[in-house]
């Protein structure tokens, strides 16, 4: 684990770098006025983040999806097509939210023997959305994807499971909000681009957190948004 992180520090550094190299380029005109034009697109910018997912995240999925999305639309301005794949922005953005949600579907972890399915949340709000409650006495985290929609759970009365607990989130045009316990330990691990993931508990000073339990939330958001919450 620790070696996996170092890798991910070090490809991340190697990243900043040569978009530094980049920018004193472009400033003092090393670089062709054409190359600047390419290297600073917002193709670029996903193909970048989809390298960086792919190479530092457990769920590498996401990872792909972005640099997939990113090759698709940045080779039309290299390689000459007959028609418009702008007009394709589209029906590859569903192409590619269904690809996402299968392959979430198969790579997430196996649910242990003896696991009961209301231990785990999977929850997809796709045009729309809803109110969930959890009452688990034993939750160890799951699934959410929200796209044009978003759903409200409310977990204030479910009971993390000992360990580190995992909700893996998705969210594209569109957000979740999750009402958690004010003992419950949470760490956020949400990359955002054009939105954010806001850690909005009231936490009173004299809470006694869980011992031994955690939950992280970690994924990823474009163009949307999520809120924590310790309250309606």
């Amino acid at each position: 684990m620790e070696s996996n992180r170092n890798t991910g520090r070090g490809i991340i550094g190697i990243v900043l770098i040569l978009i530094g190299v980049a920018f004193v380029g472009r400033t003092l005109g090393f670089f062709p006025r054409q190359l600047m034009h390419y290297i600073f697109s917002w193709q670029m910018i996903l193909i970048v983040l989809g390298v960086i997912f792919i190479s530092t995240r457990e769920n590498k999925s996401t990872g792909w999806i972005l640099l997939g999305v990113g090759l698709v639309f940045f080779l039309p301005d290299v390689i000459h097509f007959p028609y418009s794949v702008r007009r394709l922005f589209w029906p590859v953005i569903l192409i590619v939210v269904g690809l996402l949600i299968i392959f979430k579907s198969s790579l997430r972890r196996k649910k242990p023997e003896g696991s009961n399915s209301s231990d785990y949340i999977d929850d997809i709000a796709i045009l729309g959305g809803g109110d969930r409650v959890v009452t688990s006495d034993n939750f160890k985290g799951g699934s959410i994807t929200a796209l044009f929609g978003g759903s409200k759970i409310d977990m204030r009365n479910a009971t993390l499971a000992p360990g580190i607990n995992v909700i893996d989130m998705f969210c594209m045009f569109g957000g979740s909000t999750l009402i958690v316990s004010e003992n419950w330990n949470v760490k956020l691990d949400v990359v955002s681009i054009f939105g954010g993931f806001s850690d909005k508990r009231r936490i009173k000073s004299d809470t006694v957190k869980d011992v031994g339990k955690e939950i992280t939330i970690k994924g990823f958001v474009m163009f949307g948004g999520g809120e924590l919450k310790s309250y309606n």
